[in-house]
């Protein structure tokens, strides 16, 4: 009978990120808090013109709609590039900083449309 050697491990690359994981989980966690958030009540700002009637409205709050809808529309394909590349950059040290930045610009289309909305104008 013959003794089968264990290959031995490799050591760790030294320009490997241990901590590369925490950027993107700490993203997708406030995602999963924000997005929700953000959808629910950007889509119930619309009542914000029950008041004045749609003709009749502030310009300033249909400016303020039209951008919370917009960034409603649009801001989910910045979300989702900039978060799931966040997660997918190579686990280097050397891309440490931009996954950061990443995981932190995935969540300003959901901050952004929340502060929109509770700093609405008056009708």
């Amino acid at each position: 009978m013959t003794t089968q050697h264990l290959a031995a491990r490799p050591a760790p690359s030294p320009d490997r990120d241990p901590r590369a994981w925490i950027a993107p989980t700490l993203a997708t966690v406030l995602l999963a808090l924000l997005g929700p958030a953000a959808l629910i009540f950007g889509g119930l700002s619309a009542m914000a013109t029950d008041a004045c009637g749609p003709d009749d409205c502030s310009q300033a709050l249909q400016t303020s709609l039209s951008l919370i809808y917009g960034t409603l529309s649009f801001g989910g394909f910045v979300t989702f590039g900039t978060w799931l590349t966040a997660w997918l950059l190579p686990r280097q040290r050397r891309w440490s900083a931009l996954r950061a930045w990443l995981a932190a610009a995935s969540l300003l289309p959901p901050l952004f449309v929340l502060v929109l909305v509770f700093t609405l104008p008056a009708p």
